[in-house]
């Protein structure tokens, strides 16, 4: 029977899914499979399907933020996968990030609704230690500058950028300000949602993440370009993907 969300069955999946949020991704993720196809498309969520050292994997988009992210991850577990990657965009918040460099989220804060509706929020978001450990072998090995560490994830974009004009600006700009002090790396929309609803369904998740600016580092003046290339990213999950089905 045929996913509500995602419109793919049984028939469609393998165990291993990449999981870009931006629907355009997909066809650009799918280039770097064997033998890519296209599956389905409805809404938010786009599939493409392909191999990697002989296995059948997919690339399905997730739209934005958690509640999208964990339709995709719920329908696509009840089909079989077992293995996801995440590859998105963030923002940096700890000054050594840079605009082009790649996080491999080792936890995530949930500053995000869904996932509370799966785990008390004194359950942690955190990242598989294995697909961790592969990707992290992949930016080595691809020679990307990397950092492992905590990204706070959040369901507002605007409550980031603009939390002055907030009613809860008070909250928003105090927590921003803790989480500098924590020393958290970046922040961006899905990771929490989908470590945590991962733990629930006993599933694997980890994450990769370009970062395309730092708005700590252009208040402090530095000039660095915006970088909106997700290649990087792409190659590092792709090469993992890889190490893990040869695991």
């Amino acid at each position: 029977m045929k996913q509500f969300h995602i419109a793919l069955d049984e028939n469609d999946a393998g165990r291993y899914c990449i999981l870009p949020g931006d629907p355009g991704r997909c066809e650009k993720i799918a280039k770097y499979f064997d033998n890519p196809y296209f599956v389905a498309s409805k809404r938010e969520f786009t599939t493409w399907a392909g191999t990697l050292e002989g296995e059948k994997v997919l690339v399905t988009s997730t739209g934005i933020g958690g509640p999208s992210a964990a339709i995709a991850m719920e329908e696509l577990s009840a089909i079989g996968v077992n293995t996801f990657i995440r590859v998105g965009t963030c923002g940096g918040i700890n000054m050594k990030v840079k605009s082009s460099d790649v996080i491999i989220p080792t936890g995530a804060i949930r500053y995000d609704g869904t996932g509370r509706e799966y785990a008390p929020i004194e359950f942690p978001a955190v990242a598989d230690f294995e697909i961790v450990n592969a990707l992290v072998k992949s930016a080595q090995e691809l020679g990307e500058n990397y950092h492992t560490g905590i990204v706070q994830c959040k369901d507002s974009f605007y409550g980031q950028h603009t939390p002055q004009r907030m009613p809860v600006s008070y909250e928003l700009i105090n927590k921003w300000e803790a989480w500098k002090k924590l020393g958290v790396l970046a922040s961006e929309m899905e990771s929490a949602t989908l470590f945590v609803v991962a733990s629930a369904l006993g599933v694997r998740c980890g994450s990769v993440l370009n970062v395309v600016w730092n708005q700590e580092r252009k208040a402090a003046g530095y000039n660095e370009p915006d970088d909106f290339d997700t290649d990087r990213g792409i190659r590092v999950a792709i090469k993992a993907m890889k190490s893990l089905i040869n695991h």
